[in-house]
């Protein structure tokens, strides 16, 4: 056999594993025990600042794709305000409810109008669930979105003294924003209220969140606020995932439940996150900005209900009460035992307080438990706001009157329960970088079988 014909699967490893070494997403590649690669991602590959790396973008461009098709195929448009396309239960992958969807479209509605929104950009408008019912209560309304099919739909639309612009969530300051906020508001005027509503869960990780709120906080003018809504707590992943589970089958063991709960844990595609770690986000902040945590009030237990909130960053000092006003804080124990709307109307009698460890009937078993919508039809012509209790996503609060909701989230410092956040970019770094380096070397080498990649060192994918 002539030495042109003669391969050397050792002299053939090697300069595969040089070549893969040498791509510019790769820190390291080193082989390991049966035929496997260990590789290090770059770190310039999954930086997010100064600018998105490269996989991140990807991650960000998955997601994109994603909702691009969801709505171009439209299989829940109701009606040009109510497309629920996507909106699907993660336990029989059905579509949520309308009515279930026209609630929660509600409560969103509720909480942004509390805040008096004069001029609004939402970042991730989506189909216009909130656009539709918002503009017509807004001096001016700018909304932006990834998808160009979403973006078209509602330049479309015609809705008046409103704006569109295909852009990204951490975009708030790009050009073509702020060309549309002066078209809207007014040459150099800023939003008085910055919104971005269930589109965390596309974050890659934490330091995306944090960018994300640098920018909304600088786009929002003094005494403004940024309303980030529908997020999942990522103390309660544990809980949601066994509840999947179960649904998906009722007869297994306990130890096999658990079993497949860490793995859904860990595999998991979306962002969560806990309100400490916005907490610790704004500590660095360089304005005040004072956060309330807001509980999911809609009347069907669902995922939307059980396992998400809403965060208000209520930018400035000003508190909305009276100079001096202390604000009490009562434990619900040993006041459950009255009639509910009888204590919240009561309680607020002598002054501003937050009611405080009230366990959820979603989450927690109880004599005294309630829902967050059983709070919120007790409250109903009351000046309040239900709240997750500091510390503890299972337990609620009442604040009376809703200005001083800031205090309840500011109460005695706990360790959060379950992890700070969970991060989805690392699962998908070690899915998608032995994918682009295979493709890679198949391409600089034909007729070389790439090895088996694996990721080596991914970024940290959970916070506790």
């Amino acid at each position: 056999m002539s030495d042109e014909a003669t391969t050397d699967p050792t002299t053939d490893a090697v300069k595969t594993t040089a070549l893969i070494a040498d791509h510019p997403w790769v820190a390291d590649a080193r082989p390991a025990p049966g035929g496997v690669l260990l590789v290090t991602p770059h770190p310039s590959a999954t930086a997010v600042l100064p600018a998105p790396g490269p996989l991140v973008r990807e991650h960000l461009a998955h997601w994109a794709e994603v909702y691009e098709w969801v709505y171009e195929t439209g299989e829940g448009r109701h009606a040009d305000d109510l497309d629920l396309s996507g909106w699907r239960s993660s336990d029989t992958g059905k579509p949520l409810p309308a009515a279930h969807m026209r609630d929660w479209v509600d409560r969103t509605v509720d909480l942004v109008l509390s805040q008096r929104p004069r001029r609004l950009l939402e970042l991730g408008c989506g189909t216009g669930l909130l656009a539709h019912r918002l503009h017509p209560r807004l001096d001016g309304y700018v909304g932006t979105d990834v998808t160009e099919v979403a973006v078209a739909r509602l330049h479309a639309a015609g809705l008046p003294r409103t704006a569109f612009v295909r852009a990204a969530a951490h975009e708030a300051q790009a050009p073509a924003v702020r060309q549309a906020m002066d078209r809207v508001f007014g040459p150099g005027v800023r939003p008085d209220c910055v919104l971005l509503n269930s589109v965390t869960q596309c974050f890659p990780n934490l330091v995306y969140l944090t960018a994300f709120l640098h920018h909304a906080l600088a786009a929002v003018e003094d005494g403004g606020t940024v309303i980030v809504g529908d997020v999942r707590h990522s103390g309660l992943l544990e809980d949601h995932f066994d509840r999947v589970e179960r649904a998906r089958d009722p007869e297994a063991a306990d130890a096999d439940i658990a079993e497949r709960v860490a793995s859904a844990v860990a595999g998991d595609e979306e962002l969560s996150f806990a309100p400490e770690a916005v907490r610790e986000i704004l500590a660095a902040q360089p304005r005040t900005v004072r956060m309330s945590v807001h509980a999911r009030t809609m009347a069907q237990d669902t995922e939307l209900t059980r396992y998400r909130y809403d965060l208000v960053l209520h930018v400035g000092p000003t508190s909305g009460l009276p100079d001096g006003s202390e604000v009490r804080r009562l434990p619900w124990q040993g006041l459950a035992g009255q009639e509910l709307p009888t204590v919240l109307r009561a309680a607020p009698a002598t002054g501003p307080v937050v009611l405080h460890s009230i366990p959820n009937a979603l989450l927690v078993t109880a004599p005294d438990a309630v829902t967050p919508y059983d709070l919120r039809q007790a409250l109903t012509g009351t000046d309040a706001a239900v709240l997750l209790d500091s510390g503890d996503p299972r337990m609620l609060a009442v604040a009376a009157p809703a200005d001083c909701a800031t205090a309840a989230s500011h109460g005695p410092v706990r360790a959060p329960v379950g992890r700070l956040a969970h991060e989805p970019l690392p699962a998908f770094v070690r899915r998608r970088l032995p994918e682009v380096l295979r493709d890679h070397v198949r391409r600089a080498a034909p007729g070389t079988v790439p090895p088996k990649i694996v990721v080596d060192d991914a970024p940290a994918g959970e916070t506790r």
